[in-house]
């Protein structure tokens, strides 16, 4: 008489958290591992079953009834010298995979990732967060590599494992977003599909030398965090690039606007700008800007010498302050003086506009 007469998976183990299970006799545990001849075994759909002797793998059973016997498992009769009609126990454990497929699993990065923004250069941290299914492939690959002394696989156990290999390969994939697509972290989330498709084949071949398979895998969110200094200079650069850019003009000439400004506060201002400020942006910027120097040296003189300059009776287009009689370029914000209606350039003092007849 067999000494084990069934042998199947625990129905009071979770198969939502189990991915492996090693068979324990409750009635004797201590003899979970002694089989007789004639032991049935019992697997279930979405398992498998696997017999171990001495630390191999032998057969590997699917769903159904399977007897436990010499005669239909060969590799096991190479191994026992069965006596007295077959009936004797021999050594051999049990494994149960569960072949389900997990499609919950979730990932994070439990510290930030420094990266470097690409267009300011800027480092900054960077969060990442998502979910992944899989399931068990090769399920003797699958104990061997992970089971080790292990009475059963839990599916956090998994997703501990493959943490460092998911965050390396997932901190690599958003850095290369941002530098070969030049965008910035801000811009990220409208690439979060395409992301998500290439990751799963990124870890593919990594989970496949432990017998899993990734079913899919999902960015949930790609974010900062907000007290970095990093990102309060990142978002500042930011919101001077767009300053910029709706006033019309480039750091290189706002930089020129500051330097002219600061030495129009400076009491000995005029002799500075004659000295190179105003040669320097003008060389920098082109003619324009070295106009607006000159004006800008004319008004500092007029200033000096205590005298003001005469008002035109015009306002700048742009900024809506007085313009100085004579000026090309305004004072307050440095806007060229055009025509409201054509953009056609206008002389300060005009009535009208000489190209459109506009009454100014």
């Amino acid at each position: 008489m067999a000494i084990v007469q069934i042998v199947q998976w625990d129905d009071s183990i979770n198969s939502n958290d189990i991915l492996a299970w090693r068979y324990v006799n409750k009635n004797n545990p201590s003899k979970s591992d002694e089989l007789g001849n004639w032991t049935q075994l019992i697997v279930r759909e979405s398992q498998e079953a696997i017999l171990f002797k001495d630390g191999q793998a032998l057969d590997l059973f699917g769903a159904g009834r399977h007897t436990l016997s010499t005669n239909n498992i060969p590799m096991l009769g190479r191994l026992i010298n069965l006596a007295t009609g077959g009936e004797s126990a021999f050594k051999a454990s049990v494994w149960f995979v569960n072949k389900v497929s997990l499609l919950d699993v979730k990932w994070g990065t439990q510290n930030p990732i420094l990266l470097r923004d690409p267009e300011y250069q800027i480092p900054i941290y960077v969060r990442a967060f998502g979910q992944f299914g899989l399931r068990v492939s090769e399920s003797r690959q699958f104990v061997l590599k992970l089971a080790g002394n292990k009475s059963s696989i839990t599916r956090d156990e998994v997703a501990n494992y493959f943490k460092g290999l998911i965050l390396s390969r997932m901190g690599d994939m958003i850095a290369t977003y941002i530098a070969q697509k030049h965008i910035n972290i801000f811009e990220i989330s409208a690439y979060l599909d395409d992301m998500s498709k290439e990751a799963v084949e990124r870890i593919r071949p990594e989970f496949a030398l432990y017998g899993i398979e990734p079913l899919n895998f999902y960015f949930g969110s790609v974010n900062v965090v907000d007290d970095d200094e990093g990102i309060k200079k990142l978002k500042s650069a930011m919101a001077e690039r767009a300053t910029m850019n709706v006033m019309g003009y480039s750091y290189q000439q706002k930089r020129s606007f500051d330097v002219m400004e600061s030495a129009a506060k400076n009491e000995g201002g005029s002799s500075l700008l004659g000295a190179g400020v105003g040669l320097g942006a003008g060389m920098g910027m082109g003619g324009t800007f070295g106009q607006m120097a000159a004006q800008m040296g004319q008004y500092i003189n007029s200033q000096n010498a205590n005298t003001q300059p005469q008002a035109s009776g015009l306002v700048c287009p742009s900024c809506g302050q007085p313009v100085v009689s004579g000026a090309k370029f305004c004072m307050n914000c440095g806007a060229k003086l055009v025509c409201p209606k054509c953009g056609n350039a206008i002389m300060p003092g005009a009535k009208f506009c000489p190209n459109c007849g506009q009454q100014l």
